[in-house]
């Protein structure tokens, strides 16, 4: 089984590693940086979720979504909101029993936070 790993595009590199850290609880592995101090590549885990990014424009307009599994939607909903995180919905309970909630960070990258584990048999 071949691992899918985001790649997100960063406008302020500082900013979203704030938020990937503080709001979503991810941990900096490598964090790359050019001569002027400024991001140019990063590497994130959050348990066994891996997430890249770097400076860039969005290709073709259109910024990738990115799910994410966790313990408390509630909780995390209220972090990324606390930092600048909107659009989307809130936490909901869905119909086949899971919590989730969605939510555009500051820098454009739709994110999807639920207990629902992709991979498992819910129906």
């Amino acid at each position: 089984m071949s691992p899918i790993v985001p790649y997100l595009t960063f406008q302020d590199g500082d900013a979203s590693l704030r938020f990937l850290t503080e709001g979503l609880g991810f941990r900096v592995v490598t964090e790359q940086r050019g001569e002027d101090g400024a991001l140019i590549h990063a590497e994130l885990t959050r348990g066994e979720a891996v997430v890249m990014g770097g400076p860039g424009d969005v290709v073709h307009g259109a910024a990738p979504g990115i799910y994410l599994v966790v313990d408390d939607v509630d909780a995390l909903y209220a972090k990324a909101t606390g930092l600048g995180a909107s659009g989307g919905y809130p936490p909901e309970d869905t119909e086949w029993g899971t919590r989730r909630a969605r939510f555009v960070d500051p820098d454009g990258h739709e994110w999807t936070v639920g207990t629902y584990q992709p991979g498992q048999s819910w129906g």
